[in-house]
């Protein structure tokens, strides 16, 4: 059973192992990622789930030391993180919860606060928070536990120029670096006076001290949705924040094979998957030489 705190020096390390991986093997993270992107040519929302089940097993054939467990759907309700896949050292036998996202580049959510603790609390300190000092109260609050625990891995696209990049949110420094933590009305934005008139729900926005944007709790009350709610940020926006595990931004192409591959496996047998599964195994076991 994971812990309901995440080990984060095991999730440190594991970043840096990747993160070494892609720098010296790069062909295997492109290889990887093209075939996930290209699952977008099936339908928009499909390359989400199929990055799951695909990095599991990236971590499984080419980590060592790692080994990773896919937790599916049917085990969400289990769940006391945000997670898709369970990853364990085999060496140390820690292990920890991981979410896996595939988002365009942009917002990005980085915890549903599920509980809807955040808003509230942030709401009873004030619209305009500056004094270092309460700013830290806030982080170390049992409503701010979750970003002390931030555990998502996101695979991020730029479609039309057909790259992507993984990079992860780097909640110490965005935690070091916040200097003031503003409330935003609805209808409001920070500078910019046309780009907040669609907002529907006001935020908290978290900046550094140049007023440069770090992360935001947004509304998450009744009338909310699910892209109204929790813990943001913005891929474009914050980049200073984020650390990308692929060392940069990565082209990758279209694999249509793939996609035949795919409309031939749902109409063959069981028998025939297994048999291609051992051919697949062995070009993987070739990619592993190179």
């Amino acid at each position: 059973m994971i812990q309901s705190s995440i080990d984060m020096n095991s999730y440190k390390d594991f970043k840096n192992r990747f993160k070494l991986l892609a720098g010296k093997h790069r062909h295997l993270v492109v290889n990887t990622l093209s075939n996930i992107f290209t699952m977008r040519l099936i339908g928009n929302k499909t390359h989400g789930d199929l990055a799951e089940i695909g990095m599991a097993e990236f971590i499984n054939q080419f980590m060592y030391d790692f080994k990773s467990i896919h937790v599916g759907k049917d085990l969400f309700r289990a769940k006391e993180h945000e997670e898709d896949i369970v990853i364990i050292n085999e060496v140390t036998n820690s292990k920890f919860p991981l979410s896996l996202k595939a988002y365009g580049d942009g917002p990005l959510q980085l915890s549903t606060d599920s509980d809807q603790k955040m808003f509230p609390y942030l709401e009873k300190q004030g619209k305009n928070i500056n004094d270092k000092k309460k700013i830290e109260e806030i982080f170390s609050s049992k409503a701010f536990s979750e970003f002390n625990n931030i555990n998502i891995m996101p695979l991020i696209y730029r479609e039309e120029d057909k790259q992507c990049n993984i990079i992860i949110f780097d909640h110490e420094k965005a935690r070091r670096q916040t200097a003031r933590i503003l409330y935003i009305g609805k209808g409001k934005s920070l500078k910019s006076k046309s780009k907040g008139k669609t907002r529907k729900h006001p935020i908290f926005m978290f900046l550094d001290e140049k007023d440069n944007y770090i992360c935001e709790v947004r509304y998450g009350g009744a009338s909310a949705n699910a892209l109204q709610r929790g813990l943001w940020t913005q891929t474009k926006n914050a980049t200073a924040y984020f650390d990308s595990l692929t060392n940069g931004w990565i082209d990758y192409s279209h694999n249509h094979i793939l996609v035949k591959l795919f409309s031939l496996a749902l109409n063959s047998t069981e028998k025939g998957h297994e048999e291609a599964n051992i051919i697949l195994q062995k070009d993987i076991d070739n990619l592993k030489k190179i």
